[in-house]
């Protein structure tokens, strides 16, 4: 079993904001996929299926950032992933990478991302892969805070698109490849 969490905030308020980049690429996985049915699980939003041949739960905790780590740390509790390195894939937007540059890893630190901080503090290890997807602007601002939690500009919704496209690649490629090929391919700045 692969648990996929994209991080986010529940709401409609938080719908295409920056911060919620993890959600909307599960919203697409799960849409791609076909999976039809998703359930309340550890204070969660959970989609079960197969994807690449692999059993995997794709989530979206509903305990605000912040708190993501509770949602997660439950749900490797209750499936039992003594390894979760292994088994677990956290997909969060990144302030620190240029607009629409996906990042691959296979284990490190928070970044300042405080739903990644919330799960490795949860976790006890920052050993699990992460998909890191860039919101940086071109331009300097004032508020990070008001920034990743405004929405999209509708004028750039079809980029994000792309840039959803392209994490569901990105997440295909880690589960029939493995993370380091995946890495090799998806990491550059072609």
């Amino acid at each position: 079993m692969i648990l996929i969490v994209g991080l986010g905030n529940p709401g409609r308020e938080y719908e295409w904001s920056r911060h919620n980049l993890g959600f909307l690429v599960v919203d697409k996985l799960i849409d791609d996929s076909g999976f039809e049915k998703t359930r309340r699980e550890c204070q969660s939003v959970v989609a079960s299926g197969e994807i690449e041949g692999r059993r995997v739960k794709l989530v979206k905790p509903q305990t605000y950032m912040n708190l993501s780590g509770e949602a997660v740390a439950c749900l490797v509790q209750k499936h039992k992933l003594a390894e979760p390195g292994e088994n677990l894939i956290v997909i969060s937007d990144d302030l620190a990478l240029p607009f629409g540059k996906i990042r691959i890893r296979a284990r490190g630190s928070a970044g300042g991302h405080n739903g990644l901080k919330s799960i490795i503090g949860l976790l006890g290890t920052n050993e699990f892969t992460r998909l890191r997807i860039g919101i940086q602007p071109e331009h300097p601002i004032n508020d990070a805070k008001r920034f990743v939690l405004d929405k999209f500009p509708k004028a750039a919704r079809a980029e994000v698109e792309k840039i959803l496209d392209r994490s569901v690649e990105a997440l295909h490629a880690i589960l029939r490849d493995g993370v380091l090929k995946a890495m090799s391919s998806y990491n550059s700045d072609k």
